[in-house]
């Protein structure tokens, strides 16, 4: 149960977030239970899809975005944002599952998706106070700046994302995977 309503339907939702739900729904074939619990504020839903949809039109691979998400998820216990990007790394990214668990791990199977996972980790872990030797590790694996600081940005929006469904108590909506079982 959650700690603030959740509009079960789009109709249900503030005036201000229907079309930004029906947006998704479009996009995705239907409203995941995050998007409808961040509808209650359409500002919030409304940042939220704005970054993530100017993110993705970023440099960083769609592969590497999950993989972030995946980690970020791990690091703050968030099990909505685990089993979301789980199923949407497998499904749609195309990750398997040794590479969804190194990702868990704060890592990746791949050198340079790496560097960038283990960079990630270390934001969220530092909470941003990262050290000049992590910034130059995830140069050296060939990140442009522009990438870094997207790097930088996917962390916040999962943070964001991981925050809103730990303090709510979002009920999940995926294939269930838990923090606890990494």
């Amino acid at each position: 149960m959650t700690r603030i309503p959740l509009p079960a339907t789009i109709d249900d939702a503030p005036i201000a977030s229907r079309p930004l739900l029906e947006a998704v729904k479009t996009s995705l074939g239907s409203v995941p239970n995050l998007f409808r619990l961040t509808a209650n504020s359409p500002a919030a839903l409304g940042g939220y899809l704005e970054l993530s949809g100017a993110l993705s039109k970023g440099d960083l691979p769609a592969a590497t975005r999950e993989r972030i998400a995946l980690a970020v998820a791990q690091v703050n216990g968030c099990d909505y944002c685990l089993s979301a990007h789980a199923f949407i790394g497998k499904n749609m990214a195309k990750l398997d599952d040794a590479e969804i668990a190194a990702n868990r791990r704060g890592g990746s199977t791949d050198p340079k998706a790496d560097a960038a996972v283990r960079f990630a980790v270390s934001l969220v872990k530092a909470r941003g106070n990262v050290t000049e030797a992590e910034v130059s590790a995830v140069k050296l694996a060939g990140y442009s700046d522009a990438q870094i600081v997207e790097i930088v940005a996917h962390v916040a929006l999962n943070t964001l994302t991981n925050y809103l469904n730990e303090a709510f108590g979002t009920p999940i909506d995926f294939p269930v995977v838990s923090s606890d079982a990494a």
